[in-house]
């Protein structure tokens, strides 16, 4: 069992001003793995105080000098690879063949770019009459998600690190464990004293107290809308910076000459990735409706293939979701589906057999869903899968735009061009063409409810610095 009983506060492990613990369990036991302090409202003042009081010296530090930590950073990741995605596994449940390449691999990747780009960037530029320069926004409140919790920290560490911020990390209560192996990484790393700090605890005190903070030059926050309006809601007294990277609802469009097999293929296997718990997960696919037969035979086909169980053992292509309240609402989900008149052809509410123990959801399937529907309207958060029939381009486009959100989405067809002028009208912050791969250095960000803000490459970085005209 992992027990961390120190919050990590100007460069050492101190106690906690409060006496309580949180478990950190098992996704797939359902066992205590781990134990962590909850911290108090009197930590965060303490780790925003030694923000502060590093801030006017890591700010002036050369380019070079955060760069060498990034990129110590990514070498102390590289080492502890194997037991970060342990960790990971055990607390989220996903595969540990998917868990290294994915959530321990791609930040380190992350943090690889931010070294790139501090030696490439320019931190000022001439206009007109005036000396144009950017400068670190100040302290800056971290609060990450448990889903892809290593990554999700690094894309906001590392940018803002790099643009000579100093950091206050609240990782997500149910998914910690990472967090303070990436700060014992940190220490290991020379980090100075208070620029980076961390205090766990639970969002509404914590995470309030963080984005309450007069001393908080800028929240950095990724989680649910819902969440996402609060913190909105409390920045706002203090009138600081926040980027919000909040829910989706994203839908993949099959235009009517893509092939569909693949398509359907590789829509399935991007809504299950991590038993769906990815806020860029396309969980609507929108298919011609004399398509909608034969999308709904080949999807069901493919969710069968994703066989559930122990994520250690490397045969189960499916984890659990995270937690017992995440199960609940998952499978509630899927009875609205079901009482709304949508078509289950996968899957459904029940634990799966032989799977007696862990957070176990179904790979689920559902055809002729509509859009008013409950399961194509909201961020359902587990491997469920809406098919929705379309009569034409125009009504493609509407139905995907038809949601709060606005986070991710896809096109598929033959001729490249056309996916692109659709996906030109998607109202979305990212879409991928045929399946297009990650990138690490585009922005990822959304609009509407999705949040506003963008993370990764130059632009994530930018997040994190203020304008500076000085009229020459």
């Amino acid at each position: 069992m992992q027990v961390y009983d120190k919050l990590y506060i100007h460069g050492e492990w101190v106690a906690s001003l409060g006496t309580r613990h949180i478990d950190v369990l098992s996704a797939s036991t359902e066992e205590v793995m781990g134990r962590i302090p909850e911290g108090t409202v009197e930590d965060v003042d303490r780790a925003v105080r030694a923000a502060r009081a590093a801030f006017d010296t890591w700010s002036t530090r050369p380019v070079e000098e955060r760069a060498a930590l990034l990129r110590r950073l990514q070498a102390g990741l590289t080492a502890r690879q194997d037991e970060l995605a342990r960790t990971i596994t055990g607390e989220l449940g996903m595969p540990i063949a998917l868990s290294k390449p994915i959530q321990v691999g791609t930040p380190i990747a992350v943090t690889g770019t931010y070294v790139q780009l501090l030696q490439d960037l320019s931190f000022e530029e001439q206009v007109g009459n005036s000396l144009v320069v950017r400068e670190p926004v100040g302290v800056v409140a971290c609060i990450t998600p448990w889903n892809y919790p290593l990554h999700q920290t690094i894309a906001k560490v590392a940018p803002a690190l790099a643009a000579g911020c100093t950091v206050v990390l609240k990782p997500s209560e149910v998914a910690p464990l990472n967090a303070f192996m990436l700060a014992e990484i940190l220490h290991e790393a020379g980090v100075p004293p208070g620029v980076f700090n961390l205090v766990s605890g639970t969002g509404p005190v914590v995470g309030e107290a963080l984005v309450r903070h007069p001393e908080v030059d800028m929240v950095s926050f990724t989680g649910s809308t819902r969440a996402g309006r609060r913190v909105s809601e409390v920045a706002a007294a203090t009138v600081k910076r926040v980027s919000l990277e909040l829910g989706g609802k994203s839908a993949s469009i099959i235009l009517d000459d893509a092939n569909l097999k693949t398509a359907v293929k590789r829509i399935v296997g991007n809504c299950f990735l991590n038993s769906g718990q990815t806020c860029t997960a396309h969980t609507r696919l929108l298919v011609p409706r004399a398509q909608h037969e034969e999308a709904v035979k080949l999807a069901a086909e493919v969710a069968a293939g994703f066989t559930l169980g122990d994520p250690f053992k490397g045969e189960a292509k499916l984890g659990p979701v995270i937690s017992d309240a995440q199960r609940t609402r998952v499978r509630e989900y899927i009875q609205q589906g079901i009482r709304e008149g949508a078509k289950l052809v996968a899957g459904g509410p029940e634990q799966p057999e032989g799977l007696p123990k862990g957070y176990y959801v179904k790979p689920t399937v559902f055809a002729n869903v509509t859009p008013e529907m409950c399961i194509a309207q909201e961020e359902i958060f587990g491997p469920v899968l809406a098919i929705m029939p379309y009569d034409d381009e125009d009504d493609a486009v509407r139905i995907a735009n038809s949601t709060i959100y606005g986070l991710a989405g896809g096109v598929w067809s033959e001729d490249v061009e056309r996916a692109k002028r659709v996906a030109r009208r998607m109202r979305t912050g990212q879409v991928d063409i045929n399946g297009g791969r990650f990138n690490p250095l585009a922005p990822f960000g959304g609009y509407r409810q999705s949040g506003h803000g963008r993370e990764l490459g130059r632009y994530g970085l930018e997040e994190f610095q203020e304008l500076k005209a000085m009229q020459l």
